[in-house]
């Protein structure tokens, strides 16, 4: 069940996911991803948000964004997706068939240290574990991708926290299968990605869970196990 905030939200970071109803794809071509990067665009001018990074994929979306006040996060989200969907259906010429969203936008809050980076990282590398591409600033429909003004593309806001000097580097490794496991488990349960004491505070604060099974671990530490990833096909784009 996707979480409502009552208050606290401003000046938090949140990792936000949303995917299409029904496994509906909601980008099947270069037009629906364009039309979903003009929609950022368009977002920035009725909402207090600062978009940090971003990853569209076939069927969902992440977003790793930073309100300034109370209620802009649910109201940036709420436009995005209304506005979204009316525009799809327009474009689709499905008006009147249905959701276009499963509903309500998902969302954790994220504490802003080297956290705040695996969030990023996670975003940013979606398509990679997903097989649509070998590296993560190949995929055209991200915050990754490098190059700029040959489509609509959303302002991206200054990092909380220095980003890494190698961080194409750090983009090209596999995720630790524990990582992402933590960090689906917040995906599900919407609680807090942190340290412990953060995690408590800010769960407390927004009347949340106190926080994912072991995130007080040190984010840099290296695991036994590594993710296995997909080679690049271009065919399924359904991961998490």
């Amino acid at each position: 069940m996707p979480t409502r905030f009552q208050t606290g939200t401003g000046g938090v970071i949140f990792h936000v996911l949303n995917r299409g109803a029904r496994r509906l794809r909601l980008f099947d071509s270069p037009d629906d991803y364009t039309a979903f990067m003009q929609v950022l665009v368009d977002a920035e001018k009725h909402a207090a948000i600062r978009l940090l990074c971003f990853s569209a994929m076939p069927n969902h979306w992440h977003m790793v964004v930073w309100p300034v006040g109370d209620g802009e996060l649910s109201r940036y989200m709420q436009w995005v997706t209304r506005t979204h969907a009316q525009r799809w259906h327009l474009a689709h010429r499905s008006v009147g068939t249905g959701a276009v969203y499963q509903g309500r936008f998902h969302a954790f809050p994220v504490q802003s240290d080297g956290h705040f980076l695996t969030v990023c990282r996670y975003a940013e590398r979606n398509p990679v574990r997903a097989g649509l591409v070998r590296r993560a600033e190949e995929w055209r429909w991200s915050s990754a991708w490098p190059a700029s003004g040959l489509d609509p593309r959303p302002t991206l806001a200054g990092w909380p926290v220095p980003r890494p000097m190698d961080w194409s580097r750090l983009l090209s490794e596999t995720v630790t299968e524990d990582r992402l496991e933590e960090l689906r488990g917040c995906v599900r349960k919407q609680v807090p990605f942190g340290e412990p004491t953060w995690s408590q505070r800010t769960a407390e604060d927004l009347r949340l869970r106190a926080g994912c099974r072991g995130v007080g671990r040190p984010p840099g530490r290296q695991h036994a196990r590594e993710t296995p990833e997909p080679p690049a096909t271009g065919g399924r784009g359904c991961s998490l």
